[in-house]
C-alpha cells in the first residue's frame, strides 16, 4: 500500500496549483460577478492541456489517469469551481467516446480537440428526467442511414460554447432506461437551438444552458456502440466522473479552510487570535480531518478505476463524502470569519455558493446513496 504520488504527479500538481494561483484566482471574483464564461482563462488552460486531459495520448490528448485527473481537479477547483467545471465538462463529454467509441469515431471527434480549443458537452438531464433516466423524452428515430432527434436537454454545462455533445435519446420508448442510446451531435446542426446562459447561484464562470432538438438529422455513424446501450454508457461515464467531482469538493473545501485558518490566526479578539479559542481550534481540527479523509476516499476510487476494478460504490461514496465535506467546510469557514465571511470582498461566500452545486450535479448525493445501497444490498 502506497499513499505517495509519483514524481510526475507531484510536478503536475505543482504546475496546476501555480496555474490556479496565477491565472484563475486573480479573475475568479470578476467572472463570478459578471456571470460570464472565462474564455481567456480557457485558452490558457487549453495550451497547458487541461481541456484535453481525458483524451488518450494516442489521439493527441494529455491522457491523465483517473488518479492524476483527481490531483489536477483538486487544484483547479481550489482556484475556482466554475472554471474547473468548464474544463472538466470536456472530459465528461469525451469519456463516452473514449470508453465506447470506435477507433474511427475517436479519430474524428477527439483528435481535432487536441489541435484547436474545442468545448464539448454531455446531454443527459431533461426538465422531467433528472435522476430518473427512464423518464427521458428525447427521441431518436432511425431513417435510412440517419437518425432524427427531437426533444430537449436542460442544465447542460458548456452547451453555449460546445462544438458537439454526446446526447442521450430513446430509440425504444417502450423499454424505459434500456431503450436509451447515445449519439454524437454537432451543436450547429440544423434544428439544434441553445437557450440562454442560466443565472446560477454558484459556478457562475461556467456556461449552463438548455438545448432543443427539432428534427435534427445526424448520421447513423454517430451512434455510440449500439442502440439500447445508452444507459450503460451513461452509468459507466459517471463512474469515471465522480472521483473528479469529489476532487473538486476537496479543492473547494481546502480553499475555504485555508482562508478561515489565515483569518483565525490574525483576527484578534479579547487579546488573542480567535483561532486560540478552543471552540474555534477544534472546529479547524475537525474540518482539516474531514478534508484529509475525503481526499483519501477520492484517491482510492480513482486508483481502483485505474486498476480496472469496478468502483461504482467507491466512486459514489467519494462523491458523497467529498462534496458534503465541501458544503460543511465552506459554511464553517463563513461562520469562523463572521461578518467578513459573509461579504463578497472575501472569497468564502463564493466558495459556499459553489459548494452547493457539487452536491447536485453528475448525480445528486441522494442518488449516490441509492447507488451505494444497491451495491451493498444487491440490485434485487
Amino acid at each position: 500500500m502506497d499513499f505517495s504520488l509519483d514524481e510526475e504527479q507531484l510536478e503536475l500538481q505543482e504546475l496546476t496549483r501555480e496555474f490556479a494561483r496565477n491565472e484563475i484566482r486573480p479573475v475568479a471574483g470578476e467572472y463570478d460577478e459578471k456571470n460570464e464564461f472565462a474564455m481567456e482563462v480557457m485558452e490558457k488552460a487549453f495550451a497547458v492541456g487541461f481541456l484535453t486531459s481525458g483524451i488518450p495520448e494516442e489521439y493527441g490528448g494529455t491522457g491523465f489517469s483517473s488518479l492524476t485527473n483527481a490531483v489536477v481537479c483538486e487544484e483547479l477547483a481550489w482556484g475556482c469551481a466554475g472554471m474547473y467545471t468548464s474544463m472538466m465538462a470536456n472530459t465528461l463529454a469525451t469519456t463516452p467516446i473514449v470508453l465506447f467509441g470506435t477507433d474511427e469515431q475517436k479519430r474524428q471527434w477527439l483528435e481535432p480537440m487536441t489541435r484547436e480549443m474545442t468545448f464539448a458537452c454531455f446531454g443527459l438531464t431533461e426538465r422531467e428526467a433528472g435522476s430518473d433516466n427512464a423518464a427521458i423524452k428525447t427521441t431518436a428515430v432511425k431513417n435510412g442511414d440517419e437518425y432524427v432527434i427531437n426533444g430537449s436537454k436542460t442544465f447542460i454545462t458548456n452547451a453555449g460554447v460546445a462544438k458537439f455533445g454526446v446526447m442521450f435519446a430513446s430509440t425504444d420508448p417502450t423499454r424505459g432506461a434500456r431503450g436509451l442510446s447515445a449519439f454524437i451531435v454537432l451543436m450547429d446542426a440544423p434544428g439544434v437551438t441553445v437557450g440562454k446562459h442560466e443565472n446560477k447561484m454558484g459556478h457562475r464562470a461556467s456556461n449552463t444552458a438548455e438545448i432543443f432538438f427539432d428534427d435534427v438529422h445526424i448520421p447513423a455513424a454517430n451512434l455510440l456502440r449500439r442502440e439500447g446501450f445508452g444507459f450503460i454508457i451513461a452509468m459507466k461515464t459517471l463512474d469515471y466522473a465522480r472521483p473528479a467531482v469529489g476532487a473538486g469538493g476537496v479543492g473547494v473545501a481546502r480553499a475555504a479552510y485555508e482562508e478561515a485558518l489565515e483569518y483565525s490566526r490574525n483576527r484578534i479578539q479579547f487579546g488573542q487570535p480567535v483561532a486560540h479559542f478552543q471552540h474555534n481550534a477544534f472546529k479547524l481540527a475537525d474540518i482539516a480531518t474531514q478534508i484529509e479523509s475525503a481526499r483519501l476516499m477520492v484517491y482510492r476510487s480513482a486508483w481502483m478505476l485505474d486498476q480496472g476494478i469496478k468502483a461504482s460504490k467507491e466512486s459514489a461514496m467519494a462523491k458523497v463524502l467529498a462534496t458534503d465535506v465541501a458544503m460543511h467546510v465552506t459554511v464553517e469557514a463563513v461562520q469562523l470569519m463572521g461578518g467578513y465571511g459573509y461579504m463578497k470582498e472575501y472569497p468564502v461566500e463564493k466558495m459556499m455558493r459553489d459548494a452547493k452545486l457539487l452536491q447536485i450535479y453528475e448525480g445528486t448525493n441522494e442518488i449516490q446513496k441509492h447507488v451505494i445501497s444497491l451495491e451493498i444490498l444487491g440490485k434485487h
